[in-house]
């Protein structure tokens, strides 16, 4: 297979796609096609100016048709994580890492984010879908077999088996009916007891199976590049093939009638998911099999970080805050604190309406109140030139709302310090004081400017895999 890098968010010719992926102008057109039909690759037109753009703008969008030579367009991914499709493995890395074009150890340590930041939602996604058809994805599946596999084992089955005078569990019945005593002062003796003792069963048709699955799709993966990018050991349990199992309707009806009888329900989602890679059939080089594991949208990852080893605040209930001075009779104990922000209210109708300003993270540290917005951007900030790339002015008005919402709670809880910030992603591996956002119409209000801060990602990434909570100071705000 053929392993090609692209950056989140970088513009892309034609050319470029097509010397990357090393085939055809058809072959490329194939592949950009697909990647578009799935939201993952977004075309805009041709220019200098978009080639130094690091946003993509819903507006700059072009619907198009992708035709051979067309040089008027550029290709922009949208995309972080792995997607395999026509023999071609693409690992794609975030925005912010501008200075590698093969970050490796970086992207490693972002799919363990990714895996964190997806495993809440239970679910296995075998299915790709898009706004024109659905597929298999079938990367999904293999990693939830190779996973699964290191966390509970392979697929096993039990039976019970009777033994005389065994360390299992005593069958007074069978013993009492089927065996000779002796007596002794009118008691029975009973020399042979019968035992019963649960084994596993080695040869079982399905724990066999699922061994021969987990060898295949360990092989997939490796032959693709993958398994040292997901830190996964190979899996190398039997020799033996697909075809030692009977023809796929037969194994799909082995399968069919092991579910109708079991209800371990780990072993129901394991024979669900072999079921659907057999029905599939399919394999990671097939020229039509576009298989992925990652975001569309990884600043709602970034935002799940920063909010973890911040220690969001947010969604507590008030009565479980650690506050400066203790909650005043006027607030619910179990109203939480982004419920405090009010809501407008629409005066024809009398009513309030339900959306309203919605902080990204709060965080309370002894006598501080910081309002943090989690911003994925790759701000250009230096002394003396204009912003490129910032957050835009409705971010930073938000901002200081945000305070102002808050402002009486603050003060009647006697927070000393109230901190504003914005958190941007950075390659480095130190924290970059970029100054503050500021208005001063709304500074004169007494509201705090904002703060700029760019966080090594490593670094934040590092606590987020680890569950650990950093240390706010590290910030120095």
């Amino acid at each position: 297979m053929i392993s090609v890098y692209l950056r989140e968010q970088k513009r892309y010719t034609q050319k470029d796609l097509c010397d990357r992926f090393k085939c055809t102008e058809d072959k490329v057109v194939f592949i950009i096609r697909k990647l578009k039909e799935y939201g993952i690759l977004k075309a805009v037109r041709a220019s200098e100016t978009q080639r130094d753009m690091s946003e993509l703008i819903d507006e700059d969008i072009e619907v198009t048709n992708v035709e051979v030579g067309g040089n008027e367009y550029l290709y922009v991914s949208t995309f972080v994580g792995v997607i395999v499709i026509a023999g071609r493995v693409l690992k794609c890395y975030p925005k912010y890492l501008l200075n590698k074009d093969e970050p490796k150890d970086e992207l490693r340590q972002v799919m363990k984010v990714l895996e964190k930041y997806n495993s809440r939602e239970q679910i296995i996604r075998m299915f790709n879908d898009s706004s024109e058809s659905s597929s298999f994805n079938l990367l999904a599946v293999l990693l939830f077999l190779i996973q699964d596999y290191y966390e509970n084992g392979v697929y096993s089955n039990t039976e019970d088996i009777i033994e005389s005078n065994g360390s299992g569990e005593i069958l007074w019945d069978k013993t009492i009916n089927e065996t000779f005593s002796l007596l002794s002062h009118n008691r029975p003796y009973y020399v042979d007891l019968q035992t019963k003792k649960r084994v596993k069963n080695d040869f079982d048709y399905f724990k066999r199976l699922h061994e021969c699955i987990l060898t295949r799709a360990s092989q997939e993966m490796k032959d693709a590049d993958l398994l040292d990018l997901f830190e996964i050991t190979e899996i190398d349990l039997t020799d033996e093939e697909m075809d030692e199992f009977g023809e796929d309707d037969y194994i799909l009806y082995r399968i069919e009638n092991e579910l109708s009888s079991q209800f371990n329900t780990r072993k129901q989602l394991v024979l669900k998911t072999i079921y659907a890679y057999i029905a599939r059939s399919g394999n990671l080089y097939d020229i039509d099999c576009l298989s992925m594991f990652g975001s569309n949208s990884f600043n709602l990852v970034w935002e799940d970080v920063c909010a973890d080893i911040m220690d969001n605040q947010l969604e507590k209930q008030l009565g479980t805050l650690k506050l400066p001075k203790p909650l005043k009779s006027i607030y619910e104990t179990d109203m939480r604190l982004k419920e405090l922000i009010e809501r407008p209210v629409w005066t024809i109708t009398g009513v309030k309406a339900n959306d309203t300003l919605v902080p990204d993270i709060i965080s309370i540290a002894k006598e501080q109140f910081i309002i943090f917005d989690a911003k994925y951007y790759i701000a250009k900030l230096d002394p003396g030139i204009a912003p490129k790339g910032q957050p835009g002015i409705e971010s930073v008005t938000k901002q200081y709302l945000y305070q102002l919402a808050y402002q009486r709670f603050i003060k009647e809880h006697g927070f000393k310090v109230v901190q504003n910030c914005f958190l941007m992603p950075t390659e480095g591996d130190t924290v970059i004081d970029k100054g503050e956002a500021s208005m001063q119409m709304l500074s004169l209000l007494g509201l705090q400017n904002i703060k700029v801060r760019f966080l090594p990602a490593t670094l934040a990434y590092e606590y987020y895999i680890t569950g650990r909570k950093m240390d706010i100071s590290i910030l120095d705000l």
